[in-house]
C-alpha cells in the first residue's frame, strides 16, 4: 500500500489547521493507502488547542515543535529532512494550514500521481481569491521572475512529491531559501493540475507585506546566475539606447536595477547547505497525536 505523508508548515493557525485535518481526513477517505501528516510548528507564539479527535482515515499527526521561528519556506526544508531520516513514505503533499490551498484538491493529486507515478505535480493557480491589490503584487511579481529568470512559477507550496525528489530536494542549498524555485529548478519530470487558491479558514495571513517582498525576491535568488547574465545583457542593451541622451533621469532604472540585482545576491547568500543538514537540531520536541498504535 502507498504512503503518503502530508506535510503542513505553521505558525499560529491552530484553528485553521483543526478544520483542515478534519477536511483531509473527509477528502481522503477513499484513497486506497496509508495517510499521516506532519505539522512543522515554526515556534508559535500561541497555544495549541483543538487538535485532539479520531480520524477516520489519518493514521498519525506528528507535530514538530521547533525551538526557533525560521518561516515556512525553511520549515518545509526541515519537514523533508525530517522525512527522509525518519519516515517510510513514497509520496509527500505540501500544503498551506489556512485553508488557501484546498483540501478538496487533494483528489487531483492522488489521481494524478496514480497516472504519473515518476513525476512530481504541482497545483498550478488559475483563478485566486484575493483582493484587487494583492493579484495586481502577485502579476508584478510572475512578471518580475519571468523577466529575470525566464522562468513562469505558477504554483506556491502546494504540490506532491515522489520520494526520490524529495531526496533530490533536501541536496540543494537552495531550498533552504525557497522551496517553489527549488522544484522548479531541480525536478525537471514534474507535471501539474489545475488549484483555485482557496479562502483562508480564520483571520488574516500572518505575512505582512514586507514579508511577502522578501518571498518573492527569495524565489528569484535561487536563480542568481540567470538573474547576473540578464541583468547585464539588460544594461547593455539600455546603454546602447540611452548612449547620447544620458541624464539623471536616463539612469534611475540603471539604478534600479543595480539595486535589484544586488539584492537578489544578498538574498542568494542565505542559501545555506550546512544550516540546511543541521535544520533538525531546531527541534525542540515532536508530539504525537495519532499513532499507527492506536488504530
Amino acid at each position: 500500500m502507498k504512503k503518503f505523508i502530508i506535510l503542513i508548515p505553521l505558525y499560529n493557525d491552530w484553528e485553521s489547521v483543526s478544520k483542515l485535518l478534519d477536511e483531509i481526513d473527509l477528502h481522503t477517505l477513499s484513497w486506497d493507502c496509508e495517510i499521516s501528516v506532519i505539522i512543522v510548528n515554526d515556534a508559535s507564539t500561541q497555544k495549541r488547542s483543538g487538535l485532539d479527535r479520531n480520524f477516520k482515515k489519518i493514521k498519525s499527526v506528528k507535530i514538530l515543535n521547533m525551538k526557533e521561528n525560521r518561516v515556512h519556506q525553511r520549515c518545509i526544508a526541515a519537514g523533508f529532512k525530517y522525512i527522509c531520516k525518519n519516515e517510510d513514505f513514497d509520496w509527500v503533499i505540501v500544503m498551506d494550514a489556512d485553508g488557501e490551498d484546498r483540501p478538496e484538491e487533494l483528489n487531483n493529486f492522488f489521481k494524478k500521481s496514480s497516472e504519473n507515478p515518476s513525476m512530481t505535480i504541482t497545483g498550478n493557480r488559475f483563478k485566486r481569491s484575493e483582493g484587487l491589490v494583492f493579484k495586481i503584487l502577485y502579476e508584478i511579481h510572475k512578471l518580475l521572475t519571468l523577466i529575470f529568470t525566464g522562468k513562469l512559477i505558477k504554483f506556491g507550496n502546494f504540490s506532491c512529491l515522489p520520494k526520490n525528489h524529495v531526496k533530490q530536494l533536501i541536496q540543494k542549498s537552495y531550498l533552504w531559501n525557497s522551496y517553489s524555485s527549488s522544484v522548479v529548478k531541480t525536478v525537471n519530470n514534474r507535471t501539474s493540475v489545475p488549484s483555485t487558491r482557496g479562502i483562508r479558514y480564520f483571520g488574516p495571513s500572518k505575512m505582512n507585506f514586507t514579508a511577502l517582498v522578501f518571498h518573492s525576491l527569495a524565489i528569484i535568488s535561487v536563480f542568481k546566475g540567470m538573474v547576473v547574465i540578464r541583468s547585464i545583457v539588460f544594461f547593455l542593451v539600455y546603454l546602447f539606447f540611452i548612449f547620447n541622451n544620458i541624464s539623471t533621469f536616463t539612469l534611475i532604472p540603471v539604478l534600479f536595477l543595480i539595486v535589484f540585482t544586488l539584492t537578489i545576491l544578498k538574498i542568494s547568500m542565505r542559501a545555506n547547505i550546512n544550516e540546511l543538514n543541521k535544520s533538525l537540531d531546531n527541534v525542540d520536541s515532536i508530539d504525537v497525536l495519532r499513532s499507527s498504535n492506536n488504530r
